[in-house]
């Protein structure tokens, strides 16, 4: 009875899942959009210019995602942590660098413009003329974009997703519409197809920024001195170092497949390789939306130990991976003249390219979900290492090696098979770490996602409905368990105390989680709830129930942050 069902587990993960699917969306249906709209209204041979581009969009999302991304995380970690200043530094150090960067970013391609588009179009000097149409206006966007997407995740993390999925639905809206307008109506060609961006993530961060009058936020913008500014930012990159690495070493990957593809087919190598990128950007809805679901929950709840909720989100996420991304895979290997019609390709010669490209590329897409879903989680436990290994191993590494290699043995294909090889010897390298792992820390770590498990003797978790009746008879049954120890009675009654509070100042409460951990010198009480925001260590005048004060007279140590939009309480007795 009371056994922990995952109810809340369950709740916030799909409260967070949605809205991050549907940002997720947002900004790859946009992307994917703007890839159909460029073909139809200014015709395909344009999406090789932006193809060429690519490396400096990839650029500044490895700074964003790096620092963005890298803050939310530890911020994440802070807040389990119950300290709020160091989660309140993470937040200001990251919002306010990736602002400066996105600033200077764009000064500098600005200045060195020329010497840029060259090196760009080193392999297709004709395309010169076209690159610089976008180039010299989606430059523009780059303030915009890291300062919407770097605040996008810490909203996350402060329990606002539907916020951050708001804003960029409505900047990509924007940039859909002036799309139309732009290149349809007033026929600016690319550049009015950079220029609908930078006004949709203009217009997004004027709407984010709602976010600083938000009374019930926690995030705040601190004073620091210059020396901890810079250690905060050392440790921001390096967090978020091994998921963003992925955009680095996709963009140099980029450069080195362009250079191949452009050698071995021509424009309709590039043209391919474009596709099959756009391709990606479906996939990827589902495996952005889940990994940066699954991060800011997993790094707070491994944490804090609490490996069983890890576990419970972990494979969660993998079935909504998987079967995106087989039913993906299976769509695009059967009818990839889907891809040829939504980007219309006509051209006799590009076109057998393109069929055969994606049907091999689409083979890669499940390797490709799990590689970039463990980097994710293996950052979120704070396994960087690994975690940088493998982006650069799939990202950079394996391809490059393949994509040389293997065209030596079956022709220019060869370049398509070795994207499929680099995701599959990827995974293989994964298990392969985990196997060793399980056995380096003699069981302590194990499965293939290398998490821990909590000793069934001395961890016990329950989950109980918001009532009296439910919490007076749990705090019995641990006091039953505990009956050996000579703290049971007090665990007991804080546990009591503390539920029944919770579901008195509320006016309903669904389920709260509560795992108790008897270690050695003291008992843990973990005591999580969706309920209003509480913190039992403050004295609170207009309370109307005096279980809290008795709570601080039992307890050794409370400790409480508002997280994902959860109380999480920590309760310390020692034995």
């Amino acid at each position: 009875m009371y056994e922990r069902n995952y109810d809340l587990l369950r709740s916030k993960f799909k409260e967070f899942f949605f809205p991050t699917l549907l940002t997720s969306m947002a900004g790859n249906i946009c992307l994917f959009a703007d890839g159909l709209l460029v073909s139809f209204l200014i015709g395909a041979d344009n999406l090789s210019a932006i193809q060429i581009i690519t490396p400096i969009i990839t650029f500044i999302n490895l700074v964003y995602w790096m620092i963005g991304l890298g803050g939310s995380v530890l911020c994440s970690v802070s807040k389990a942590e119950f300290d709020e200043e160091r989660s309140n530094s993470y937040f200001t150090v990251s919002i306010i660098s990736l602002l400066v960067i996105g600033v200077l970013f764009t000064i500098i391609c600005l200045i060195f413009a020329p010497e840029i588009i060259r090196a760009l179009c080193s392999t297709k000097p004709e395309l010169y003329s076209l690159v610089a149409q976008y180039y010299y206006v989606i430059i523009f966007e780059m303030p915009f974009l890291c300062y919407v997407m770097s605040l996008s995740y810490f909203i996350r993390v402060d329990g606002f997703p539907k916020l951050a999925f708001r804003v960029i639905l409505i900047s990509n809206i924007i940039n859909i519409i002036f799309d139309v307008i732009f290149m349809g109506i007033f026929n600016m060609g690319l550049g009015g197809a950079a220029l609908s961006t930078v006004v949709g993530y203009g217009i997004g961060s004027i709407i984010i920024s709602y976010y600083f009058f938000k009374p019930t936020r926690t995030l705040k913008f601190i004073k620091l001195k210059a020396k901890s500014f810079f250690t905060y930012l050392k440790n921001i990159s390096t967090s978020g170092f091994s998921s963003a690495s992925t955009q680095l070493y996709e963009t140099i990957r980029i450069l080195i497949i362009n250079a191949l593809v452009g050698y071995y087919f021509g424009k309709g190598g590039i043209v391919a390789f474009g596709i099959c990128l756009n391709s990606l950007f479906i996939l990827f809805i589902f495996i952005i939306g889940t990994s940066q679901t699954m991060s800011p929950i997993v790094s707070v709840y491994f944490k804090e130990e609490d490996y069983s909720g890890v576990d419970y989100v972990v494979k969660r996420s993998l079935k909504i991976l998987l079967v995106s991304s087989l039913i993906l895979s299976a769509l695009f290997i059967i009818w990839p003249q889907s891809l040829l019609m939504l980007f219309s390709v006509k051209d006799p010669v590009d076109v057998p390219i393109v069929l055969n490209a994606v049907r091999i590329f689409s083979v890669s897409y499940v390797g490709m979900a799990i590689a970039f879903f463990y980097t994710f989680y293996s950052q979120a436990i704070q396994k960087n290492k690994i975690s940088t290994l493998i982006s650069l191993l799939e990202g950079l590494v394996i391809p490059v090696i393949a994509a040389v290699a293997l065209p030596q043995i079956f022709g220019g294909v060869g370049i398509w098979i070795a994207l499929v090889v680099t995701e599959f010897i990827t995974v293989l390298f994964i298990f392969a770490y985990s196997r060793y792992i399980n056995r380096k820390t003699n069981g302590e770590y194990s499965g293939f996602f290398i998490n821990k498990h909590n000793d069934e003797k001395n961890v016990f978790e329950y989950t109980i409905e918001g009532n009296v009746s439910q919490a007076v008879d749990l705090s019995n049954k641990v006091q039953d368990y505990l009956s050996r120890n000579k703290s049971a009675t007090l665990v007991s009654l804080a546990i009591e105390e503390m539920l029944v509070n919770i579901i008195n100042i509320n006016e309903s409460v669904d389920s709260i989680d509560v795992i108790v951990r008897d270690n050695d010198e003291n008992i843990l009480i973990s005591i999580k709830d969706t309920g209003i925001d509480f913190n039992p260590v403050i004295e609170n005048d207009n309370l109307e129930f005096d279980n809290i004060s008795v709570l601080n007279k039992i307890a050794d140590k409370i400790d409480y942050s508002r997280v994902l939009g959860l109380n999480s309480t920590v309760i310390t007795i020692k034995n």
